[in-house]
Formats: structure tokens, sequence, C-alpha cells
């Protein structure tokens, strides 16, 4: 059976990256870890990043097929919530290493890309221009992410009632003047 080298190398720096406190993970400890040359490494990625991209790429385009096929806004978007709290750890040690500025970069890009995605296929905001429907996901976007930046215990708890107030805030049934 071929070996997939690609996903040798990204399921090596994923159990790096669970084990590691160093503030950056490289391309020596990678080698090393899979027996591989430093030229092996460099025919399958152009550095670090570009392997952290490929494997959010791969992860968020096999999380987007698995949420279309759940039925409903919410079961969707919890699905969502669900993974990206299990993988709060790993995220939170990437931060903390020297690769902070691009794996914001690369998280941010591809859940905007997730959510362009979804909103394209289910033709949200019909009566809005591009321009302020990708304002309106960027919002969301970033909104989410802040969120998990500083999830909590109690937050997890809650989980279900933040989807349902989050779907009601992206679907505009919140609004501040209610009454």
């Amino acid at each position: 059976m071929p070996v997939d080298m690609k996903e040798s190398i990204a399921q090596a720096a994923k159990r790096l990256a669970a084990q590691k406190r160093a503030k950056k993970l490289t391309v020596k400890e990678l080698v090393e870890e899979c027996g591989i040359t430093r030229q092996a490494f460099y025919y399958h990625f152009e550095d670090i990043p570009d392997l952290f991209r490929w494997i959010l790429e791969r992860d968020l385009a096999r999380t987007a097929q698995e949420a279309r096929a759940l039925e409903g806004d919410e079961a969707r978007l919890r699905y969502l919530f669900v993974l990206a709290i299990n993988a709060l750890p790993y995220v939170k040690r990437g931060m903390a290493s020297g690769y902070r500025d691009e794996l914001e970069r690369i998280l941010s890009q591809h859940l905007l890309q997730l959510f362009r995605q979804m909103c394209d296929e289910e033709g949200l905001y019909p009566r809005c221009t591009r321009a302020e429907t990708d304002l309106i996901l960027r919002y969301h976007c970033q909104a989410i992410l802040g969120l998990l930046r500083n999830w909590t215990e109690a937050d997890t708890k809650n989980l279900d009632q933040i989807v349902h107030t989050i779907c009601r805030l992206m679907a505009g049934d919140i609004s501040p003047r209610e009454g």
C-alpha cells in the first residue's frame, strides 16, 4: 500500500504539536519524526505555514461536507462548534507559537470560505449585494472566532443555547430594539 507522504507529515505535525512546549515546530523535528529527508518535506510543502494551510484546507473541506449532511442551520453550527471546541487545545498551542499570525489568518480565511460556500448553497442574504454579504459573513466569522478565543467550560455546558442565539443573530431574528 503506497504511503501518502503529505498525510504522514501532517499526522507527525499534529502529534508534535500536541506534545510540544516549544515556541515553534521545526522542519528538523518533522523530518526526524517522519524518518524522511528535508528535501522530501520541501517537495510536499513550501514551509510550516504551508503545511498548516494544507491541513486546515483538507480538514475544513471534510468538515464542510459533514456539516452539509446535517439537517438545519443549528445542527450545522453546533457541529462546527463541537469540532472547534475539540481542536481548541491544539489551536491554543499554535497561537502561543511563533506561527500565531499565520494560523490566525488561515483560520479566519477558511472559516469565511466555509461560511461563503454555505451561504451560496443556501441562497442566504438574497437582497444584499456581494459586498454586503461578504461584510456580514466577515463580521460573523470574527465574532465566532472571538467567542472561541475566550471559550470556557460554562460555554461548553451552554453550547445549545449559544448556538441557538448565534443562529438567531445570523438570521436577523434578534434586534437591539426588540420590545
